[in-house]
């Protein structure tokens, strides 16, 4: 029995009309979201890199690889919860919807204090493990522990967005992020320049402007309408909702934190060649993370579009949509990746003035952005599968062609003295990256083909 789901203007049906024209509508404002969401980090590392030094710089960058492996596992499950919540979006199906929003944001909450237990008292031990460098560790832990103190708003604000999604609306996510990016951009301001607070000042204004964005996330559903509306006294935990999140979310939980252990083993080698290398990387890894934003819209905009076309029964249009997402990633990573790379150097220096650390930041930048568009083809797959409510096959796919092979690649040729140089480490980017969309096409057609004969299409 199919029950009538109310909406608002927010709310978007992408289950008819235009794809592609739907498809900007709901990415372009994701974009910029996520744009803005990623100034928190870059505010971050410019401010302590023009005020505080190149040790600084170091200490906030190296923290990256390690802060996504712990937040990944749970960013996975806020996946889980946008393809839930969007299929019975699409299927309206009100009682269901209501119970996955009410156990998601619950979830976050939980999920939240626990990275944040994690993260504080294991930030020393963390960053030893990594071989971050004895110069810059001290500060790096303090970041670290600072940071983690604001886990819980950062989680709330991350799930409830993915459930604003599932429903179309990427329109109100953005106008919370642009007040509280504006705020951190102060408060970095004034805590680093004015009261000398360096890497601490950074972390705190951090952590106060995800408060913000967390709290204006939460007021929205708390006031929105429909079954997506959030009543704080019925947060609990429904055990078959859950562990339908939990079966699409785990398996993306698990990609995400084998894509980011790969990372950080690649953070771990490129420590080893200095402090001048590691702020040069992590500049750069910066200055690509718009372009990775930008294409990842089109990830995130092909899993709600999916999912809500197969919560209505209209498996017609599913190709149609992934043909066209992959359409769009490839221009914006094409486009932007290379712009990128053209600009590298004028924009390297808003980070840093030091001219080694540019250089090294260069040539990361002329492999990795250069290729990007690569990367945007790949994640979009991925969304595409978890859209048809597969998530273990990718998951599996990515250990073997992305996570497996740069971790082959650093264990074995990178340990011979032609191959140790940075060049050679940034390589395995790409060539990952290449190797794994096409599993991917592969996997698509194969469940395509299988879906087709269920459905009778």
């Amino acid at each position: 029995m199919r029950e009538k789901a109310s909406g608002n203007k927010f709310e978007m049906d992408m289950c008819s009309g235009s794809i592609l024209k739907k498809l900007l509508l709901f990415c372009i404002p994701l974009m910029f979201s996520s744009v803005l969401q990623l100034l928190f980090n870059a505010a971050d590392v410019i401010v302590v890199g023009k005020f505080a030094g190149d040790e600084a710089l170091a200490a906030v960058g190296s923290n990256t690889a390690l802060i996504n492996l712990l937040v990944n596992f749970f960013m996975g499950l806020s996946i889980g919860a946008n393809v839930l919540v969007a299929r019975f979006y699409g299927a309206k199906q009100e009682k269901a919807l209501s119970e996955t929003v009410h156990t998601a944001m619950l979830l976050s909450i939980l999920s939240g204090i626990f990275l944040t237990i994690v993260g504080f008292l294991g930030a020393r031990q963390l960053l030893e493990w990594m071989q971050t460098p004895e110069n810059v560790i001290d500060l790096s832990a303090v970041y670290l522990r600072i940071y983690f103190l604001g886990m819980t708003a950062n989680m709330v604000y991350n799930f409830g967005s993915a459930i604003l999604r599932a429903v179309g609306d990427t329109r109100r996510p953005l106008y919370f992020l642009m007040a509280a990016g504006v705020i951190n951009v102060i408060l970095n301001l004034v805590f680093v320049v004015i009261f000398k607070m360096s890497v601490a000042g950074v972390a705190l204004a951090t952590v106060i402007s995800e408060c913000i964005s967390a709290g204006l996330i939460v007021y929205c559903l708390i006031k929105g309408q429909g079954s997506i509306r959030l009543n704080l006294k019925e947060l609990r935990i429904m055990p078959d909702k859950l562990l339908q999140i939990v079966r699409i979310g785990l398996p993306a939980s698990f990609q995400g934190m084998l894509f980011s252990f790969s990372n950080v083993i690649i953070q771990s080698s490129v420590n080893s060649f200095g402090a001048i290398v590691v702020a040069g990387n992590s500049a750069a890894a910066n200055i690509e993370g718009f372009v990775y934003v930008s294409m990842n819209a089109f990830h995130q905009g092909t899993i709600s579009f999916v999912s809500q076309n197969m919560g209505a029964g209209k498996y017609n249009r599913i190709n149609k949509i992934v043909l066209t997402a992959q359409l769009c990633v490839v221009t914006v990573g094409i486009l932007l990746g290379n712009l990128a790379v053209y600009f590298g150097e004028p924009l390297l220096r808003l980070y840093t003035s030091s001219p080694d650390v540019v250089t090294a930041g260069i040539k990361r930048m002329a492999v990795v952005c250069g290729t990007y568009a690569l990367c945007g083809m790949m994640d979009t797959m991925v969304g595409a599968l978890r859209g048809l409510g597969y998530s273990v096959m990718p998951m599996l796919v990515s250990l073997v062609g992305a996570c497996g092979l740069r971790l082959f690649w650093i264990f074995t040729f990178f340990k011979l003295p032609q191959f140790h140089n940075i060049s050679s480490l940034y390589w395995t980017y790409p060539v990952s990256w290449f190797l794994t969309f096409s599993a991917h096409v592969i996997c698509f057609i194969v469940i395509r083909r299988h879906l087709k004969k269920r459905w009778g299409e």
